[in-house]
């Protein structure tokens, strides 16, 4: 198991986008797509997602459209999870901090309902050319697992997404 991998309770871990990853190491920190056992390791921990979604939302018509609440109080990684099971790209960076790899970066935010989606990449790497429409197909992947996205234009007209639970999850 690699590092993104394995918590601290020795669990799988998706990728977040902030993975410590050398530049020129090969494939996405944590890409599914190169590496067999991580795709099969994504997959079994989204199936589990999915399950967990039929189990605990029986009051809903589509259980698996409306986030769980193991989802809503571990936000960060139930949307890092979704966005590689989606097989999209996460970014990395190296032992200095240094962007290594474009892809998507989830972090907390002050809201602890809300998290945010970026698209950063390594310097002179165009990911900000690329943001728009590689944050409009996260925020179709996450739609489309019932999570509310907003898009929202930062300092110097960088793009983000913010993503929340539906209202009409009991909080």
């Amino acid at each position: 198991m690699t590092g993104s991998e394995a918590g601290a309770t020795g669990g799988f871990e998706p990728a977040t986008g902030a993975e410590v990853r050398p530049a020129g190491a090969g494939g996405p920190a944590g890409a599914a797509a190169s590496h067999p056992e991580r795709a099969g390791a994504v997959r079994d921990a989204f199936e589990a997602l999915l399950r967990i979604r039929e189990v605990v939302n029986t009051s809903v018509v589509d259980p698996g459209a409306v986030p769980a609440e193991w989802e809503r109080v571990r936000m960060v990684r139930a949307i890092a999870l979704a966005l590689e099971a989606a097989g999209v790209p996460p970014s990395a960076v190296d032992e200095h901090g240094a962007r290594t790899a474009t892809g998507y970066l989830v972090t907390a935010t002050e809201h602890p309902r809300v998290v945010r989606v970026e698209w950063p990449g390594p310097r002179g790497s165009g990911a900000g050319h690329e943001a728009e429409s590689a944050l409009r197909g996260c925020a179709r992947v996450l739609g489309g697992l019932g999570w509310v996205v907003l898009e929202y234009r930062g300092k110097g007209g960088r793009r983000h997404l913010e993503v929340e639970a539906p209202a009409t999850v009991r909080r």
